[in-house]
C-alpha cells in the first residue's frame, strides 16, 4: 500500500529538490499533511536515522525545507507534520483561518497515524523529535506516552504561554466561559484572521532579529497564502492552557533533550523552560544570545550552532559515529 500524494511546495522551501508530501489520515478520521525529505546517499551511503519534526501553531512543512535540507546532508531522513487545523491539513471550523482544535489529546492522533506510516515510507531508525513551540507541548505529551525516539530538541516549546500576571486569570475565565456562550469558536483576544508574519513589520517582530528570514517567512505565505493560519479559538487558548498546566506537573521524561530558548523570548514562557529543564535529568538548556521565538530562522551563524549541537547531541544519545568536532556551548 502506497501513501497518496499531497501538494508539496518546493518553491518556498529554499532547499534542494526532494521534498514530497503525503496525505494521511487518523483515527478520527481527520486529513492531515506530512512532507518527507530523504537523505541524501541513502542509496549507498549509511542513514544515520529520521527527524520528526514537530511544527508549532499556524506551521506547514514547508517552512522547514532549510533544516531538513541540512539533515538531510548530515544523513538524517526528515519528516514533518501539518497538524490538524492548519497548513494543508483538514481545518476544524468554518472559518478555515481560526487556529483550533477540540482537545490537545487529538494532536495525539496525528502523531500515531505518522508513525504508522513510517513503513511505508521506509525511513531509517533511529527516530529522534524535534518540537517547535506548540510542537514542543506536543512533543513532550508525546514522551510522556511512549514516543519511541532516541532522543529529543526543542525550539522556544510552548509549556506555558506568556501571559502576565494580572491578565492570566482573566485568559482563564474569558476561554473557560466562551465554552459555556457558545462562543469558544471566536478569536482568542487582540486576534483575530490576519496571519501575525504576512502583517507585522520586522522592527520588534516577536520572531526573528535576521531580516532574509523574516523576509522568507514572509514570501512562503505570499506565494502559498492557503496556508495561512490567523490567531487561535477561544477554544484553543483554554485547552492549551489546560495541557501546559497539566504537563508542568509531570516529572521529565527518561529521554535525553537539549532546549534552546531565546533570550528575548516574548510569546512562550521562559519560566516554565527554565523550571522544566532544572528538572530534567538528561536534559540540557542552550540559551540563544540574542534569540527570538524562532531560535532556527535566527542568523546563519546561530542557525549552524543550534544544527552542530543538535547532531552531536543525537550522536552522543545513541552512540552513533560524529563526523565533526562535538559542538560545545
Amino acid at each position: 500500500m502506497t501513501l497518496p500524494p499531497a501538494p508539496f511546495f518546493q518553491d518556498i522551501t529554499g532547499a534542494p529538490e526532494g521534498g514530497r508530501g503525503f496525505w494521511l489520515t487518523t483515527a478520527d478520521d481527520v486529513r492531515i499533511r506530512i512532507g518527507h525529505w530523504r537523505a541524501e546517499g541513502r542509496s549507498g551511503g549509511k542513514a544515520r536515522g529520521t527527524f520528526l519534526i514537530f511544527p508549532g501553531r499556524t506551521e506547514f512543512v514547508e517552512k522547514y525545507g532549510i533544516f531538513a535540507a541540512e539533515l538531510n546532508a548530515a544523513g538524517y531522513d526528515a519528516i514533518a507534520i501539518d497538524w490538524r487545523g492548519q497548513g494543508l491539513a483538514d481545518r476544524l471550523l468554518p472559518d478555515p483561518l481560526v487556529g483550533h482544535v477540540n482537545t490537545f489529546a487529538e494532536y495525539q492522533n496525528d502523531l500515531r497515524a505518522v508513525l504508522a506510516a513510517l513503513p511505508q515510507l521506509d525511513v531509517p531508525a533511529p527516530l529522534f523529535m524535534l518540537g517547535h513551540s506548540m510542537g514542543g507541548c506536543i512533543g513532550l505529551r508525546a514522551l510522556h506516552e511512549g514516543l519511541p525516539v532516541a532522543g529529543a530538541v526543542f525550539t522556544g516549546p510552548m509549556w506555558g504561554i506568556r501571559i502576565s500576571a494580572p491578565v492570566r486569570p482573566a485568559a482563564w475565565a474569558v476561554s473557560w466561559t466562551s465554552r459555556r456562550l457558545g462562543l469558544s469558536h471566536n478569536y482568542a483576544p487582540s486576534t483575530g484572521a490576519d496571519s501575525y508574519v504576512a502583517t507585522a513589520p520586522f522592527e520588534d517582530n516577536l520572531l526573528t532579529r535576521d531580516p532574509e528570514m523574516f523576509a522568507f517567512l514572509k514570501q512562503q505565505l505570499q506565494a502559498h497564502p492557503e496556508l495561512s493560519l490567523g490567531g487561535p479559538s477561544l477554544h484553543w487558548l483554554h485547552e492549551a492552557l489546560l495541557e501546559t498546566r497539566a504537563l508542568a506537573a509531570l516529572p521529565a521524561p527518561d529521554v535525553p533533550c537539549v532546549t534552546f530558548v531565546g533570550d528575548n523570548e516574548r510569546i512562550v514562557s521562559i519560566r516554565r523552560i527554565r523550571d522544566r529543564m532544572a528538572r530534567w535529568p538528561r536534559g540540557r538548556l542552550e540559551v540563544v544570545k540574542d534569540g527570538e521565538h524562532e531560535v532556527l530562522m535566527e542568523d546563519a551563524e546561530t542557525r549552524a550552532r543550534i544544527f552542530a549541537i543538535t547532531c552531536a547531541h543525537f550522536e552522543a544519545a545513541h552512540g552513533i559515529p560524529s563526523d565533526r568536532k562535538a559542538a560545545t556551548a
